[in-house]
């Protein structure tokens, strides 16, 4: 039960951080600005933005549930994942790690919206869910790492196919839903709330990343160069 609380937690912490990246959070004012120009009453870009929120949930609960689900029903995969994992996850925790602390940096995102794709937008409820959902699957390096490398490992290790996906994604929309608010009622206090979402994202991606490199070479050490380290 406590190693399924911890999965948990890991979870909602990874998609916060998912969430406040600057990459995420300034798509995510932009996107949520955008479709409030549309509309005059604060309800409806309340609304706009909630939606929108839900896009993006349901874009990342899908794609974690495929990703898991699809490692899992590989017999070959699942097997080697058994025997393998912590030996695979140390090198990886060790990239993300340094991912998040800006040790490396990746010049490359995946981007599947196009310029012109928010001019594009008509009226209708399922446009901002529509735009949630692409701008989810727009990865940048920093959330591509904690996705793939942190919450999808997660997921798996954790035999995990809904709850932890659902939780990341829950995690993910609080600031967005946070964002949807202040541009509905005081699009004034706005940047005030960005720089500081900013300043706790810089401090909460650099404690975790040093933690994650710390763990990482740890189960390196274990697992792949089987050094007899113990607690």
């Amino acid at each position: 039960m406590s190693t399924w609380i911890a999965a948990l937690g890991l979870a909602a912490w990874l998609g916060l951080l998912t969430a406040i990246s600057p990459c995420p959070m300034a798509t995510n004012i932009a996107a949520i600005g955008f479709l409030g120009r549309r509309v005059e009453s604060p309800r409806a870009v309340l609304l706009a933005g909630l939606l929108y929120t839900l896009g993006r949930m349901v874009a990342y609960l899908g794609v974690a549930i495929l990703a898991v689900w699809g490692l899992a029903s590989l017999p070959d995969l699942a097997h080697f994942l058994q025997g393998g994992f912590n030996a695979i996850l140390g090198p990886v925790l060790v990239v993300v790690g340094m991912l998040l602390t800006g040790l490396l940096v990746l010049p490359w995102s995946l981007s599947l919206a196009g310029d012109g794709l928010q001019d594009r937008i008509g009226a209708g409820w399922w446009w901002p869910l529509l735009l949630g959902a692409i701008f989810a699957l727009s990865f940048c390096p920093v959330s591509a790492a904690l996705f793939f490398g942190s919450l999808v490992p997660l997921a798996t290790r954790a035999d995990s196919r809904f709850a932890v996906p659902l939780v990341f994604g829950i995690a993910t929309a609080v600031p967005v839903v946070l964002v949807a608010v202040i541009i509905a009622f005081s699009a004034g206090s706005l940047g005030r709330t960005y720089n500081a979402i900013q300043r706790f994202a810089w401090w909460a991606q650099r404690i975790t990343g040093w933690g994650f490199i710390a763990l990482g070479i740890y189960l390196t050490l274990i697992h792949v160069f089987r050094v007899p380290i113990g607690w």
